[in-house]
């Protein structure tokens, strides 16, 4: 399947953390061609693994997304909604919505028109409070198919842009399930001896909790987590942010520095740019939570760059995006049974 394929795909499915039976069927059945067992797990992360008889790996991406949830039904019939996960209300006015009740229905994002606003409300942004979800319904026909507690997905259509570049909702981190998945299909092709999961998992957005319970099942050597990095874009903090063409490799304190070391290696063999990220504390990914499980997992983190994180127009570099899969795989096909020594040396 094409990459740009698999990105619309993927992203149209609903795949809310908590609630990504849908979309993790669909990526298990991407990886089947390429992997010896596939299986989905208790918590709904997709497990993939290649065998062989070197350092057992864990490969990981998450595959949920943020989104909102039903909080209210209003007399009007109009929907009240908390987040699940990271949504920043300003992305959320004038916004598409699939509210998953009874029934899958659509609805829009509203709220007061700027013409009935005080003085004071045109000074402010729109908090969640101020919005509310119209589904274009009688207030007891929304009360027959929608309760307290539905799930409401965001909807954004996935746009091809110009010179390589696309945009859609979920790159963070669908974009990287696929970089885990063109890298596998590279493997077919490539001789490696390392024993390979390929984990994309749930609960991300909610605290990391998928890469947690895979890890601990899987109980891998060491980890390679991808997820999405923020591209430079205008007024951004210089260092905060990447160069959008192009992967990128954190260093900080929950990064192995071997393991690191071994990335730049490979990345200035095979010619691919590789950019640095300092992160001195946390990294906010699934790399925090990998890192603690069982006796420790040493990782590392690769990095996608993209543009407008969080909201439905996530933008990023099909280009970055192939060169990323292609350092992984070399990367993948590169490890030895001296590196598991090496690492506690």
């Amino acid at each position: 399947m094409r990459t740009e394929d698999f990105l619309r795909e993927a992203a149209a499915l609903p795949g809310l953390s908590g609630n990504e039976q849908a979309v993790a069927r669909y990526i298990a059945d991407a990886f089947r061609p390429f992997c010896d067992e596939v299986r989905i797990d208790s918590l709904n992360s997709v497990i993939a693994h290649i065998e062989g008889r070197g350092p057992k790996v864990m490969i990981c991406a998450h595959l949920d997304e943020i989104g909102l949830m039903v909080s209210r039904i209003e007399e009007d019939g109009a929907l009240r909604m908390r987040n699940v996960g990271g949504v920043d209300p300003r992305i959320l006015p004038g916004m598409r919505v699939t509210v998953h009740g009874k029934e899958t229905l659509p609805g829009v994002i509203g709220a007061k028109a700027p013409h009935l606003l005080t003085e004071a409300e045109r000074k402010k942004n729109y908090d969640r409070d101020d919005l509310f979800i119209d589904l274009g319904m009688s207030a007891d026909h929304v009360k027959e198919l929608v309760q307290v507690g539905d799930l409401v997905q965001l909807e954004g259509g996935f746009t091809k842009l110009l010179n390589g570049r696309c945009a859609g909702k979920t790159m963070d981190d669908r974009s990287c399930v696929a970089i885990m998945l063109r890298a596998a299909e590279a493997l077919q092709r490539m001789d490696t001896r390392a024993d390979l999961y390929f984990v994309a998992s749930c609960q991300e957005e909610v605290g990391g909790y998928g890469a947690m319970t895979a890890g601990y099942g899987v109980a891998p050597d060491f980890g390679i987590v991808l997820d999405v990095t923020h591209a430079r874009t205008p007024g951004a903090p210089a260092l905060e942010v990447c160069d959008l063409d192009s992967p990128a490799a954190a260093m900080g304190p929950y990064i192995h520095p071997l393991l690191r070391k071994k990335l730049v290696e490979v990345a200035k063999e095979i010619n691919v740019k590789l950019q640095d990220e300092v992160m001195p504390r946390d990294t906010s990914t699934d790399t925090d939570d990998l890192n603690a499980v069982r006796g420790g997992v040493p990782c590392i983190l690769l990095e996608l760059p993209v543009k407008y994180m969080h909201t439905s127009v996530e933008l990023l570099d099909m280009h970055a995006l192939t060169e990323c899969a292609r350092l992984l795989a070399a990367y993948l096909a590169a490890i030895e049974d001296s590196w598991r020594d090496e690492l506690w040396i």
